[in-house]
């Protein structure tokens, strides 16, 4: 018996040749193991004219919720896609403290680690109790009364210009420094990987209890990266600010409108995103495979007497 009942499959909202079938594929071997299903409208649209589902369109409409009721009817989030579609439907489900297992279609797949060659084999070992869980940070911003969640990273930006904006950085209510620069990045160990790592950030195992501050760009090069402690309360405020010339913007994907004078505030959520891993994740070996480092590992001599 699996521990998971009712499995929900959130897709990727971009057209892929290989979306519907393996989505056809991934309904069906859940429903040979007595898997009760749910889908999200994306995943819904991608059933219903696909050839081989074994799935009338009533059939399909009737299971297909939004993505919180979602969260609430199921024990099991399968997303279907990439990193992109996983962080979205994290942010979105993260109340409903549900646990996510991805399939990549995209690119990188830092996140969403099953590949569709090996779909049945690996949801088997999942649903068998043999898999991988993991908890990963999340964060929280607000500003002006507007509050919004990211999984990678909190981003302030230039927009619409070439000029470089002011900031000042604040943790724990202390200054820190004030720099000119094309913008910030605040990001969980998670996020290291992301833009954080294309500003010249470092990369952080996402076990650890660990918060970045990135600058993008900064006109004195002694503005370095910044790891500070996972519980710390960062606080960001531009300087000279100029309406529609700085974006704040959560995992690139959503954003939120600045008010001039307003704080921005910064801090890791109550939330946290759980994970499933077929058994024997390795997140080096990820690192390995997906920023192409070569090199083999080797057993460590034995020493002798």
């Amino acid at each position: 018996m699996t521990e998971f009942r009712v499995a929900g499959i959130v897709s990727k909202q971009h057209q892929d040749p290989h979306l519907a079938d393996t989505i056809v594929r991934l309904a069906a071997h859940l429903r040979r193991c007595d898997v009760e299903l749910r889908f999200d409208p994306q995943a819904g649209t991608a059933m219903v004219p696909a050839p081989g589902a074994a799935t009338t369109a009533d059939e399909v409409a009737a299971a297909t919720l939004d993505l919180a009721a979602l969260g609430a009817a199921c024990d099991l989030i399968i997303v279907v896609g990439g990193d992109g579609t996983l962080l979205y439907t994290a942010r979105e489900l993260a109340p409903a403290d549900v646990p996510l297992l991805g399939i990549n279609l995209g690119r990188l797949g830092f996140l969403v680690d099953i590949s569709p060659d090996h779909l049945e084999e690996r949801l088997d070992q999942i649903l068998a109790g043999e898999y991988d869980a993991e908890a990963r940070a999340m964060l929280d911003v607000s500003t002006d009364g507007l509050a919004g969640r990211a999984v990678n990273d909190v981003v302030v930006h230039k927009w619409n210009s070439v000029r470089m904006i002011e900031l000042e950085t604040y943790i724990d209510g202390q200054f820190v420094n004030a720099q000119r620069s094309d913008g910030v990045i605040v990001s969980t160990p998670t996020g290291s990987t992301a833009y954080a790592l294309s500003g010249g950030g470092p990369l952080v195992h996402p076990g650890l209890d660990a918060l970045l501050i990135v600058p993008i760009c900064p006109h004195t090069l002694s503005n370095r990266p910044l790891v500070v402690g996972g519980d710390s309360q960062i606080e960001l405020r531009i300087r000279d600010y100029e309406h529609e010339l700085v974006r704040l913007t959560c995992d690139g994907q959503t954003n939120l409108p600045l008010a001039e004078g307003r704080a921005i505030h910064i801090r890791r959520s109550q939330h946290r995103v759980k994970l499933l891993h077929p058994r024997g994740y390795d997140h080096y070996s990820i690192l390995r495979a997906k920023l192409g480092w070569g090199g083999h590992g080797h057993e460590r001599p034995g020493r002798s007497c």
